[in-house]
């Protein structure tokens, strides 16, 4: 190729670097910006100054309590929450090139819903067990699912459709736990599944803030693979991609942070759909979407908890707003993919 063929392309190049850097960080700041409302806002509003001094440990007379005890363990519960819910939704949707094999829609964040809601009514367990079986829930479920739609060959379409069939199985085992339950177990098992924010303690939250620091670097590592299993599994074997080994990897350590953040705040809904097709349509085609639909998880989750919490009149939980704006895109992407014939 001569100079004159090859400036073009470095120069998209570029300029796709850094419409993905400009993005990013606008991004970022607007997180920051709602972690900052979120510990102000409240019954009674803060001033920023009054929150640092609180931040740094000193003793603030009502500040103290309310920001250290109660809106920060929120504040950082949707962060971490809705970083692995970005991460681990745009991943699948790359990994398997389908923008409905996110982990709600295949079953994975269902299997975690269905093991707490069975240690809350069944067993009478604690918070810390039922955290633990919602993430033994949700391994297993991402085993059956392997098992189950593993043939000759890898099959997207297959694990789509797999998934789909035990998110429903799943769906009424939760149905029918509900309908056995005892009546104030009911209210429990419920708050649980809207996905909530609410009553988060910082004492459990360090083994999601782990989850996310650990298998984070893991996903960034492989972004590059996961960028070229989106071309199809022949492409990326003959680019010398381990496509196997590559999924397992990025599987184990997205289902790890999925079913921690499921385990401490619920699932909320929609979250892990939309963050990665949002990310996607900022960046543009080319660049790795994993940092951006990290933070638009991010922005998400703490948008819709302070919409939750201060636009109407009764308090709803953040999985009933993320749902509000989650199902109706999940029907307009329906309609295009039948009027394109991917369905």
């Amino acid at each position: 190729m001569t100079n004159q063929s090859i400036q073009p392309i470095i120069h998209n190049s570029r300029k796709r670097r850094q419409r993905t850097v400009f993005v990013t960080l606008v991004l970022f700041a607007l997180a920051l910006t709602l972690s900052a409302t979120m510990l102000m806002l409240g019954n009674t509003i803060y001033p920023v100054a009054d929150v640092i001094r609180v931040l740094f440990g000193e003793q603030v007379p009502g500040a103290s309590f309310a920001v250290g005890t109660i809106r920060l363990p929120r504040m950082l519960a949707g962060i971490f929450a809705g970083l692995a819910f970005g991460i681990a939704g745009t991943v699948f949707q790359t990994m398997l090139r389908n923008p409905l094999a996110n982990p709600n829609v295949i079953g994975i964040t269902t299997g975690s819903s269905a093991a707490a809601v069975f240690g809350i009514v069944v067993l009478q367990a604690s918070d810390t067990f039922v955290s633990i079986i919602s993430i033994i829930g949700g391994l297993l479920t991402v085993l059956a699912i392997y098992f189950l739609s593993k043939g000759a060959a890898f099959s997207i379409g297959r694990l789509v459709l797999v998934g789909i069939g035990i998110q429903a199985m799943l769906t009424a085992v939760i149905n029918y736990l509900l309908l056995i339950s005892r009546q104030n177990d009911v209210g429990t098992a419920m708050r649980w599944l809207s996905g909530s924010l609410n009553g988060v303690k910082m004492e459990t939250l360090p083994p999601l803030m782990i989850a996310v620091a650990l298998c984070l670097p893991v996903i960034l590592r492989l972004s590059r693979q996961l960028q070229i299993l989106e071309l199809g599994e022949m492409t990326a074997t003959s680019l010398g991609v381990k496509t196997n080994q590559t999924r397992v990897l990025l599987i184990v350590a997205s289902v790890l942070m999925l079913a921690l953040a499921t385990a401490t705040t619920g699932p909320i809904a929609f979250v892990a759909f939309l963050a990665g097709p949002i990310a996607k349509r900022l960046v543009g085609d080319g660049r790795s979407t994993i940092i951006p639909a990290a933070l638009v998880g991010v922005i998400l989750v703490l948008a819709a908890d302070l919409i939750g919490q201060f636009a109407f009149t009764a308090r709803y939980p953040v999985g009933v707003i993320t749902g509000m704006v989650g199902a109706p895109y999940l029907i307009y992407l329906l309609i295009r993919m039948n009027r394109r014939g991917e369905l």
